[in-house]
């Protein structure tokens, strides 16, 4: 491997008779304190390792290796008795996979193992990504995820779920991707990130990697893994909101070689919201282990077991237009349209192992299997989507149509990769060749079912789905505010006086019985990847083929199945016009089946207790083609990318949106996303950090089933948006030394409603500060972190009437860390 580091000796000071050589090792880039470098003393086979601040000491005069993850390996002469030494970050040759974690402590990550499985800068990936560090994270108090992404280009919110739009894309796949791993989870409430070392939203496609193709991006959370130096820190946080949380983060040798390493990450919060009725408890518990016997092997094993208590939220409803208006503020940001006995469970326990061995220095071999449980448990009260309807088919307005939902289901899903790196090297080219398998597994158990109560009474006692004017005198009447309608089973909510009484559910008639058939989605993959290197050239080509199987009853008499195959062709193509500025270009094919474990927004339908498939759609195709520059700005202490794209998909699977047929799925033709974004990380200044973007989409409705759509905004995207987050630490002679300050902007235009055009969600800027205090030679910090300090009112997105989602007024959050 070429590399690609400058290791500079900065003598500060000379004390010739000493017999001890002591120093201090920096990060070159963020000039941060590198903790946990080992330094030996060839001589006398004397070694030590650098504290906190950086710095070591040892006895004896002589050659010095300095070794560190995540740098090359240094031998030097001491020639004084005090260094300070400047390290340049550099991919290690062992690490293809990550199996130890991340010694720098900044807003930027030079590197990525899953855009392209391997050991690559981010700055050769001809790809955009975005990257979200601890650092930034824990600076942000950004607890779960969707307040982690946000400051990401191109990445908005859909909902209070956990649902995205990236690139004027929505997310198709239900689940989150787990170093490159796809698991099933988290669809309504939203995973915590005290685990998490960083957050890589890939843009585009990532088929060439992994098998998770959303058009837009994939965003994959990357695990914290164990370190080669004892680290324990203790949090403790309270806020707005009854807010209470604590999270631990331990790791450290397991032995005096330091070849076995663990790290135990823990969380823990009770927590209710601005939103009435909604609580957003957790815990979650990651211990992991590497095991690394040489430079040749390495093994790690990772568990998470995460439970997460609330409910699931719906949004907020508002009154219909009145004369063409819509007015969002005629109800409080908090009305929420559950119950007091609603609720919402989720449960998962994921186990991870991977191995990593180099047979030789041109081969080396990787592989990881991960198996999740996952289980949810609903009940929950929840809008039919319409207003109600008086005797004359008139809809209400002041008044929600409800039903009500009791499900529970319960998911076992596996993942396996395997594949080789080869390197070779032809005359001037070198050649970095990757052949892989890839399985992704998941299977819907036996023993889920859904229960629903909803419709309009009739006087014999039955359920009807709708109303019927036809037929007016065949329905149980109801008066409400001197208005006679149709009486509903599950009562309706008086949106000018709502009652949150605990609901008695015996009352309802539940007219829908249905038990969730067993499904098993399989994708068996092989793929073949070069990186060709010449000169300034990076050259990147990748097929992969997959076989896609979809199984509805699975091992039921009664089975069905579904199967689809695709070549998927990847090239990129990065050009490097000086040391710092790199050109790229690329182009890829996305391909998506659908399937009847698959019921993200917009395809929120299922075929529940019927023979029937989504996969008996025609699959979800779609391509990219981007072109950009990364470069490394003011000596390498800020990174940039920039990049201008188009992505096309068609045969979107969506809900009809036809209040009679809610499980009804049809197919728009066409989308197509236009944009430019950009992003920035790094330090303007030694004590000062910042990480900014900017994205600009035009995402429109190509071919639709309803034709008054085609040309138009595509929904749920904002077109300009724009993140600001700036930490700045005074200078140690100031009279502020011990104080820093954390500044933020966010920016979002305005949205279409999934399922309305007769109003915009409004624009909307937020302003976040956080102000920091750690006192000198201690190893504490005090945090206060105020969000949305001008009170703003505003919505992340909308569905329709009686589905808005408000974004939370001013909070503050009081966070001490303390760190031994």
């Amino acid at each position: 491997m070429k590399h690609i580091f400058t290791i500079l000796i900065l003598f500060t000071y000379t004390l010739t008779n000493a017999q001890a050589i002591t120093g201090k090792i920096v990060d070159a880039v963020s000039n941060s304190h590198l903790q946990g470098v080992s330094v030996k003393l060839l001589s006398t086979d004397k070694g030590t390792l650098t504290d906190k601040e950086g710095t070591f000491s040892i006895e004896g005069k002589g050659v010095l290796e300095i070794s560190n993850m995540g740098y090359k390996t240094l031998r030097m002469t001491s020639k004084t008795s005090f260094m300070l030494i400047e390290l340049i970050p550099e991919i290690t040759e062992l690490q293809t996979v990550e199996v130890t974690g991340r010694t720098a402590k900044d807003y930027n990550s030079d590197y990525s193992f899953s855009a392209t499985k391997i050991a690559i800068l981010n700055k050769d990936i001809p790809q955009a990504i975005g990257t979200v560090t601890k650092e930034l994270i824990a600076d942000r108090q950004a607890f779960q995820l969707a307040d982690a992404v946000k400051i990401t280009s191109g990445v908005a919110p859909s909902s209070f779920y956990n649902q995205y739009n990236i690139r004027g894309i929505s997310q198709n796949e239900e689940g989150q991707i787990i170093n490159g791993m796809r698991t099933r989870q988290y669809y309504f409430l939203q995973p915590l990130t005290s685990n998490i070392e960083r957050i890589e939203v890939v843009k585009g496609a990532a088929s060439a990697t992994f098998s998770s193709v959303d058009p837009g991006g994939s965003i994959n959370m990357v695990t914290k893994k164990p370190l080669a130096f004892d680290k324990k820190q203790i949090t403790m946080s309270l806020g707005s909101f009854s807010t209470i949380r604590g999270t631990l983060d331990f790791t450290g040798g397991l032995n005096p070689a330091k070849t076995l390493l663990y790290r135990l990450n823990g969380a823990y919060q009770e927590a209710g919201s601005y939103r009435d009725l909604v609580k957003n408890n957790a815990f979650l518990l990651s211990p992991s282990i590497s095991y690394i016997p040489d430079n040749k092997t390495a093994i790690n094993a990772e568990m998470i077991i995460s439970s997460l208590i609330g409910n699931l939220d719906r949004g907020q409803p508002i009154f219909g237009a009145v004369a063409g208006e819509t007015n969002l503020n005629s109800t409080p940001i908090g009305l929420n349209l559950s119950a007091p006995n609603d609720f919402f469970y989720s449960k998962e326990f994921i186990v991870t192992g991977n191995l990593t061995h180099k047979f030789s220095k041109s081969i080396s071999f990787n592989t990881t299997y991960m198996k999740q449980n996952w289980t949810e448990d609903l009940q929950e009260h929840r809008t039919t989507n319409a207003f109600a309807i008086d005797m004359t088919g008139k809809s209400v307005t002041s008044l929600a149509g409800m039903q009500f939902i009791q499900r529970k289901q319960r998911w076992s899903t596996d993942n396996l990769n395997a594949y080789f790196n080869i390197e070779l090297n032809t005359t001037k080219i070198k050649h970095k060749i990757l052949v892989g398998y890839d399985l992704q597994s998941w299977q819907k158990l036996k023993g889920g079912g859904q229960n629903a109560s909803r419709g309009l009474l009739l006087k014999d006692g039955t359920i009807a789905n709708s109303f019927n004017i036809n037929n007016a005198g065949n329905y149980q009447t109801i008066t409400i505010d001197g208005v006679v309608l149709p009486k509903p089973n599950v009562s309706y909510i008086d949106l000018k006086n709502p009652s949150y009484t605990i609901r008695n559910i015996n009352d309802y008639t539940t007219n829908v019985r249905t038990a969730m058939p067993s499904a098993l989605t399989k994708t068996n993959a092989v793929y073949i990847q070069e990186l060709l290197q010449w000169n300034a050239i990076n050259l990147l080509l990748s097929l992969r083929n997959e076989w896609f199987e979809d199984i509805t009853f699975f091992n039921a008499p009664n089975e069905k199945s579904f199967t689809n195959t695709k070549l998927l062709p990847r090239i990129g193509l990065t050009y490097g016009i000086t040391k710092n500025i790199n050109l790229y270009g690329t182009f890829l094919q996305g391909y998506q089946p659908q399937s009847n474990t698959v019921t993200l927004m917009p395809s929120t339908g299922a075929f529940f207790g019927t023979e029937k498939s989504a996969a008996a759609f025609k699959p979800l195709e779609s391509d990219l083609k981007e072109i950009g520059i990364k470069s490394s700005l003011f000596q390498n202490r800020i990174n940039l990318t920039a990049s201008i794209y188009e992505i096309n998909q068609k045969n979107i699977l969506m809900n009809a949106n036809d209040p009679t047929q809610p499980d009804l799925l049809v197919q728009r033709g066409a989308d197509r996303s236009r944009g430019f974004e950009i992003d920035l990380a790094g330090y303007i200044l030694q004590n000062w950090q910042i990480n900014a973007s900017y994205s600009f989409i035009d995402a429109k409705i190509m071919t639709d089933f309803n034709e008054k759509l085609n040309g138009e905004r595509k929904e749920n995207v904002p077109v300009n948006s724009a993140n600001i987050w700036s930490r700045y630490n005074f200078e140690s002679n100031s009279i502020f030394r011990d104080l820093a300050l954390g500044i933020g902007l966010q920016y979002s235009g305005s949205k279409i409603p999934w399922f309305s055009r007769a109003f915009e969600v409004p624009a909307y800027t937020l302003v976040d500060v956080a102000f920091y205090y750690t006192p000198a030679k201690s190893n504490f910090q005090l945090a206060i972190n105020m969000n949305n300090l001008l009170n703003e009112t505003y919505w992340i997105g909308a569905q329709n009437y009686l589905r808005l989602f408000p974004g939370s007024p001013r909070n503050t959050t009081l966070t001490l860390t303390y760190k031994f």
